[in-house]
């Protein structure tokens, strides 16, 4: 299974994803910018995507949980869901989200190559 993902930049990438893995530990697990800073227990809402529309109907509907941490966000949209609460299924296969620029974690500097 994959899931693609859309980062504000204008990139995309293509991410294997296993059957039962929330959505944000695979972003996460692939080395993407993701905050995710709960850790997937609904309690934050720094893994904010919005889900291409074509897509929103095959997803089990927001729990009230996330709906409230949603209301935290900033540039929520119809299709704003929290990465943490989808789940991998064979009928998400392809699934296609964009990170949500309040949701990006600054990536790491890059290690300075010492020679000699």
């Amino acid at each position: 299974m994959f899931i693609t993902v859309h980062l504000p930049d204008g990139t995309s990438h293509r991410l294997e994803a296993l059957e039962g893995w929330r959505v944000m530990e695979v972003i996460r697990d692939w080395g993407l910018p993701i905050k995710g800073e709960c850790g997937g227990a609904c309690a934050c809402a720094t893994c904010h995507v919005r889900v291409k529309q074509e897509w929103l109907d095959k997803l089990v509907p927001a729990e009230d949980e996330e709906l409230e941490m949603l209301d935290g966000a900033f540039n929520v949209e119809d299709r704003s869901r929290l990465s943490c609460q989808l789940i991998m299924t064979p009928e998400l296969d392809g699934l296609e989200v964009e990170l949500a620029e309040d949701s990006l974690a600054e990536l790491p500097p890059q290690p300075v190559a010492v020679g000699g």
